[in-house]
């Protein structure tokens, strides 16, 4: 391992989390997907709780009850919808006004919840266009950036340029188009991977925005060598919205 020097920790921790993810893929099995998507909710539920400071446990066990009630809801994408209203009308039962409470159900549960239901109407080769959108946007602009990146993209994420998110964003394009033609045409292959990617690059800046706002680095420290669970899938919580929106009104 000393091959790696500093980035050992990351680089293991990287190639289990795609082995798992493959895995996963490979198998193919909705309970199966169900559990290990639930997992990393759960956690990336946690994790924003901490970032948006909240500290009632009871939301907890509403977030489990949520993604239980997804198992057999065959739309899962509106029980944060529903969520929301039996939250507002719970709120306004007991006049109170604490509405902060409900910003985890919005973020990450709307993400998640999205791609849950993504993976039940068009199956597991729709979350691999996902995750081939998202991963090579953010590898792209990462090498692109370095390369020839000189324009600050936003003062949220510094480090980020405009060259590394073009290149990224042309190659996430590219790329996730060739996965989407096995569901629908060319032409709308490359709007939905085009738009998908832009989503990511949102995904990920909020995230970072709720990072500096909580004053930390890292999400958590869950992974090593990578951070949190929402240091992962940031990118995706805005990009599986985009995806089975375009999926619905396109297809």
């Amino acid at each position: 391992m000393k091959l790696f020097g500093s980035h050992t920790d990351r680089v293991v921790t990287g190639l289990g989390l795609i082995a798992g993810v493959f895995l996963i893929g490979y198998i193919d099995n909705f309970y199966l997907t169900w559990l290990f998507l639930g997992g990393v909710y759960l956690l990336a539920f946690y994790e924003a709780n901490n970032l948006f400071g909240i500290k009632d446990n009871k939301l907890y066990f509403y977030a489990a009850l949520i993604w239980i009630v997804a198992l057999f809801y065959p739309y899962g994408d509106d029980l944060f919808v529903m969520a929301g209203i039996i939250f507002a009308s719970f709120m306004a039962y007991k006049n109170e006004k604490s509405w902060s409470n409900f910003l985890p159900f919005l973020y990450p549960t709307a993400g998640m919840l999205f791609a849950l239901s993504m993976y039940k109407e068009y199956g597991m080769i729709a979350l691999l266009w996902l995750l081939v959108a998202v991963a090579v946007t953010d590898t792209g602009a990462y090498f692109v950036g370095k390369s020839i990146g000189k324009t600050p993209f936003s003062p949220t994420s510094p480090k980020k340029t405009m060259e590394g998110l073009v290149g990224g964003v042309i190659l996430a394009t590219t790329a996730a188009s060739f996965v989407g033609i096995m569901i629908v045409d060319i032409e709308k292959a490359v709007i939905i991977s085009f738009a998908v990617s832009i989503a990511s690059i949102f995904g990920d800046l909020f995230e970072s925005s709720l990072k500096r706002q909580a004053g930390v680095k890292d999400s958590g420290i869950i992974l090593p060598g990578h951070g949190g669970v929402l240091d992962r899938i940031d990118g995706y919580l805005f990009a599986s919205v985009v995806m089975l929106v375009l999926l619905r009104g396109l297809v």
